[in-house]
């Protein structure tokens, strides 16, 4: 088995060298095209006239060849910056997968349709991390509960921070919301935040209420 190894700073380095390598060659070629395409006969006789000829035709053919040649060049440029691009990009999904490899298990799982007959049966997947809950409002005070995690595989949502009292009604803030369930292997999510009392108009209001408690691995 054989191992590539590439490093992504350098192959900037050397796409920014190409670049700047091809834009010589363009400059100089540019510069080189009247000169050399319209080569004046030495003489008014017929010799001096097809000499003439001869090298302005050469040069117009390598003018030719050159326009290929920076083609080719553009498109080596290109894909040595696409190739740094995919290098760059799997290099920090491995360092994301290393992280948190439990995250990184569950992206890699869920796009496999095989599973949703129990999404659909159930209204849970299993591989999803849950979604996290909503903060509480103004109607609805307690912040709302963390989704849960897949069945086998995944992390609870964290509950939503409770509604945090404005008016000059010393009421107490929302509770958070509970964290969301967590499947067989994952972490349940997080409860979120009480939210603050209001300011009474002699006193002040109570302490927020208390952030929800993660739900248990399920």
């Amino acid at each position: 088995m054989s191992f590539v190894f590439a490093v992504p700073e350098f192959l900037s380095a050397a796409t920014t060298d190409l670049e700047r390598v091809g834009s010589v060659l363009d400059a100089a070629n540019e510069a080189a095209t009247v000169p050399t395409t319209s080569v004046l006969a030495a003489g008014a006789d017929e010799v001096s006239a097809a000499v003439a000829a001869l090298f302005g035709g050469h040069a117009r053919a390598y003018q030719a060849l050159s326009a290929r040649a920076g083609l080719f060049h553009q498109q080596f440029v290109r894909a040595l910056s696409t190739s740094r691009a995919w290098y760059s990009a799997a290099e920090a999904a491995n360092a994301a997968s290393v992280s948190d490899p439990l995250t990184a298990l569950v992206d890699a799982a869920q796009p496999f349709g095989i599973f949703s007959p129990v999404e659909l049966l159930t209204g849970r997947s299993l591989f999803v991390n849950g979604a996290d809950g909503a903060p509480g409002t103004a109607a609805h005070p307690d912040g709302f509960a963390g989704g849960a995690g897949g069945w086998l595989i995944g992390n609870g949502g964290n509950g939503g921070a409770g509604y945090s009292q404005t008016g000059f009604a010393g009421g107490a803030g929302g509770n958070g919301g509970a964290g969301g369930a967590a499947g067989l292997w994952g972490a349940g999510g997080a409860g979120g935040a009480g939210g603050g009392g209001g300011k009474g108009v002699f006193v002040d209001g109570g302490a927020g209420g208390n952030g929800g408690l993660a739900a248990p691995t399920g």
